[in-house]
C-alpha cells in the first residue's frame, strides 16, 4: 500500500502544476484591471505605473507565472492586492469555518442518507421508496440559500431557538459554535444527503440480486446481517466516492449558505477575490482547492483496499 500512496502523490505533483497554469492563464482573461482598482479615484497615471512595476505587470503572462511559482515551491502563496495580507494568512483564517461546516454537513448527509437510501432499496416499490424518493427528489430541488431563509425564520424570528446568522470560533465558544452551525449545517447535509441516499439505493438495488447475497439468505442468516454485512459493505465503493467528491466540494466553499448565514469562509473568501481581481488569492484558493480534491481520492481509493482486501493483493 505504501507503494501505491508513493505513486499516487508522485502524480499529484503535475496535476497541481496544470491546474496551477490552468487558472492563472484564465483569471488574465477576466475583465478589469486590478492595479486601477488598487489606484483609486485619482489614477495618477505616475501611481500606476509604479504598482504595474511593483507586482509585475508588465511582465510577460509566462514570466509572471513562472515567478509565482517560484514563489509557491518555497511556501510563499503571495499576498492579497486588497488587504495586503499574505494570502497564506488568509486561508488559515477563513479555512476553519469551512472544514467545520463540510464535517458537520457531511455527518448530517451520511446519518440521514445512508439509512434512508438502504431502507429504499430493501423496501423497493414500498411507499417507503417512494416517500424517500419524493423528499431525495426535494432536497436535491430546493436552494439552499431559500431553505436557509426559511429555517432562519422557523428557527430565529418565530421560535427564538438559534441564532439567526454570526459564526462564533469554536475555541472560543463550543457550545456557541455548535448552536450556530446548527442550520448551516443542515441547509447543507440536507441536499448532501439526498445525493448520497440516490447512490445508496442505487448502490444497493445492484447488489441485492447478487448470488452471494441470495447465499446468505438461503443459510438462513439474519435478514439485518444479510443487508448489512454482505450487501451494505459491497455497496460502499460508490458511496465512498461520492461522499469523498462531495467533501471536496464543500470545501470549494458552499457560497451562498456562507452568504446567508454570514459565515467567514472559502466561499466568500473566493467570491470577495474575484470581484476584486485579487489574482494572488484566486490563485491559492484554487490550488488549495485542487490540493484538497486529489488528496481525498488518494484517501477514497486507500478507503477501498481496507474495505476489500482483493485490490491489496499484489498483481
Amino acid at each position: 500500500m505504501l507503494s501505491f500512496v508513493l505513486r499516487r502523490l508522485a502524480v499529484m505533483a503535475p496535476t497541481l502544476v496544470l491546474v496551477s497554469m490552468l487558472v492563472f492563464s484564465l483569471q488574465k482573461l477576466l475583465p478589469g484591471d486590478p492595479v486601477l482598482a488598487m489606484a483609486g479615484e485619482d489614477r495618477d497615471p505616475a501611481v500606476i505605473a509604479q504598482l504595474r512595476e511593483r507586482y509585475g505587470f508588465n511582465d510577460p503572462v509566462p514570466v509572471q507565472y513562472l515567478h509565482w511559482a517560484r514563489q509557491v515551491a518555497h511556501g510563499d502563496l503571495g499576498m492579497s492586492l486588497r488587504t495586503h495580507q499574505t494570502v497564506a494568512a488568509l486561508l488559515a483564517e477563513k479555512l476553519p469555518p469551512t472544514i467545520e461546516l463540510a464535517i458537520l454537513s457531511l455527518l448530517v448527509a451520511l446519518v440521514v442518507g445512508i439509512p434512508a437510501g438502504i431502507a429504499s432499496a430493501v423496501r423497493k416499490g414500498t411507499m417507503t421508496d417512494h416517500v424517500a424518493n419524493v423528499v431525495a427528489l426535494s432536497g436535491l430541488s430546493i436552494p439552499h440559500f431559500w431553505l436557509g431563509i426559511l429555517l432562519i425564520l422557523l428557527f430565529s424570528v418565530t421560535l427564538r431557538w438559534l441564532p439567526a446568522v454570526g459564526y462564533v470560533p469554536f475555541a472560543g465558544d463550543p457550545a456557541g459554535n455548535l448552536i450556530a452551525m446548527i442550520m448551516p449545517a443542515v441547509v447543507v447535509g440536507g441536499g448532501l444527503a439526498a445525493v448520497l441516499m440516490r447512490h445508496t439505493r442505487s448502490a444497493m438495488l445492484g447488489v441485492l440480486n447478487s448470488d452471494y447475497v441470495r447465499t446468505a439468505r438461503a443459510k438462513g442468516l439474519l435478514f439485518r446481517a444479510v443487508i448489512l454485512r454482505h450487501a451494505f459493505r459491497n455497496a460502499l465503493f460508490p458511496i465512498v466516492t461520492m461522499s469523498t467528491l462531495l467533501f471536496g466540494e464543500l470545501l470549494g466553499g458552499a457560497v451562498l449558505t456562507e452568504q446567508v448565514f454570514t459565515i467567514p469562509g472559502f466561499g466568500k473568501l473566493m467570491v470577495d477575490a474575484v470581484f476584486n481581481r485579487d489574482y494572488a488569492v484566486v490563485q491559492g484558493v484554487v490550488l488549495c482547492v485542487a490540493a484538497a480534491f486529489l488528496l481525498l481520492n488518494l484517501a477514497a481509493d486507500v478507503v477501498y483496499m481496507l474495505i476489500n482486501p482483493r485490490l491489496r493483493r499484489p498483481r
